[in-house]
């Protein structure tokens, strides 16, 4: 399809028609579908999975694509033909940032897949802030680009509260229903005046906090292992096949870096575009603020979380940034370029030392700052338990869980060791 020709999503078609969202982080994503509900969109998030979506996606897209990009379209057009949906009144939306590699390409992607499966009448809504591509009916204006923000902010929270609480609950189930309840409420709250000034939003926060720590857990020392990667395969359970799942059912506690950390990575760079070749010297003034800001409210987070339980808060991204220096250069941004390298030697640092490098399988920039850095990295940390899992429609997940056990065993062997230090 020509792009110049593409379907756009009109403000006629926001009355009825129901917009189709691949799932990527299962706790932010429905919460920012419930934000967007609330302004008037029809959203379905799909949380569909199994090895007929990626069969789906490489029917209309060249094995040689981006795992990521078969799954994601694998996921709309499964949908789409499901019987479940009326394809003349549904929309298709995927998130865009600019930058050289999935979130920018996957969207002509899906509409020559469309056209292949007999869909071009179809329209795809690309979710940006950069103004890649407009659309009369879904054109998201400060208010509700705050809302989101704070989406994120609160999706952060209650993620890295999940991931503390899940492996140590004695009742099953009982922080999700905790989860869920405070998605709910702060949704309803982003709708009124007083839910999006920015004091109650920080009272928020440490509610939030105490009602998790008040969790009945068990005192068990759980081996801690970091997930980091490629972000769609990092966050999402059908692209990493339920790590987080995997790995609470093993007896470990994951550790997940937030999107918030993704988002000032972005505002870095376009700051770091600036600095090293000279370009677009307003757009840096403007990353710059823009990442005092977010720095601002992790440390809200972080104050909060430390304030009000016991659990270990998130590192100052500022901090964050700084480790990668002697390990790879601020101008490698492809892929999560630098900022794949910064998390490994975060978690490091705070003592996780056990960590899985998640990656579609020939994705070149990730290689090189995931796998490339790796030998440096047990150079100067000799105690990292580092392994790279490589995703991709012909890898089994047979092959995944046995790296990912024998990585655990280590683990393992060296807490026994060490009884008196988690690793």
């Amino acid at each position: 399809m020509n792009e110049a020709n593409r379907v756009v999503f009109t403000k006629e078609m926001k009355k009825d028609y129901t917009i189709l969202v691949p799932m990527m982080l299962p706790i932010h994503f429905r919460f920012i579908a419930e934000i967007l509900r609330r302004e008037g969109y029809r959203i379905e998030l799909l949380d569909s999975g199994g090895p007929e979506i990626a069969e789906k996606g490489l029917h209309y897209v060249h094995n040689d694509a981006c795992y990521p990009a078969i799954l994601v379209i694998g996921q709309l057009l499964d949908a789409l033909e499901s019987g479940r949906y009326d394809p003349d009144k549904c929309a298709l939306m995927l998130m865009q940032t600019g930058g050289g590699c999935r979130a920018s390409n996957y969207i002509s992607l899906l509409r020559k897949a469309l056209v292949s499966c007999g869909h071009a009448n179809v329209p795809v809504i690309s979710f940006n802030v950069t103004g890649i591509e407009k659309n009369p009916g879904f054109q998201p204006g400060p208010k509700l680009l705050i809302k989101m923000l704070y989406g994120v902010l609160y999706g952060d929270l209650l993620m890295a509260l999940s991931q503390k609480c899940r492996p140590y609950e004695r009742f099953q189930g009982a922080t999700q229903k905790l989860v869920i309840r405070w998605t709910e409420i702060l949704a309803a709250e982003l709708q009124t005046k007083s839910g999006l000034r920015y004091r109650n939003i920080k009272k928020n926060f440490s509610r939030i906090v105490r009602d998790f720590a008040a969790l009945e857990r068990t005192n068990e020392q759980k081996v801690r292992v970091g997930i980091v990667g490629e972000i769609f395969v990092k966050f999402s359970p059908l692209g990493n096949n339920n790590l987080e799942e995997h790995l609470i059912a093993e007896g470990a506690e994951p550790v997940m870096p937030g999107l918030l950390d993704f988002c000032m990575y972005v505002a870095c760079n376009g700051v770091y575009d600036t600095k090293l070749y000279g370009m677009r010297r307003f757009a840096g003034l403007i990353n710059g603020a823009a990442y005092r800001l977010l720095l601002s409210m992790q440390r809200d987070l972080i104050a909060a979380i430390r304030n009000n339980s016991d659990f270990t808060p998130m590192t100052d991204f500022d901090h964050t940034r700084r480790l990668v220096e002697g390990y790879i250069g601020i101008g490698a941004k492809m892929g999560e370029g630098w900022l794949l390298t910064a998390e490994m030697l975060e978690l490091i640092e705070a003592g996780t030392n056990n960590i899985i490098c998640a990656q579609p399988f020939g994705c070149l920039p990730n290689h090189i700052v995931g796998k490339g850095v790796m030998k440096h990295i047990r150079e100067v940390h000799p105690q990292a338990n580092l392994v790279a899992i490589d995703y991709d429609p012909s890898s089994t997940e047979i092959n995944q869980e046995n790296r990912i056990k024998l990585m655990l065993a280590n683990a393992n062997r060296i807490q026994m060791q060490n009884p008196a230090k988690i690793v």
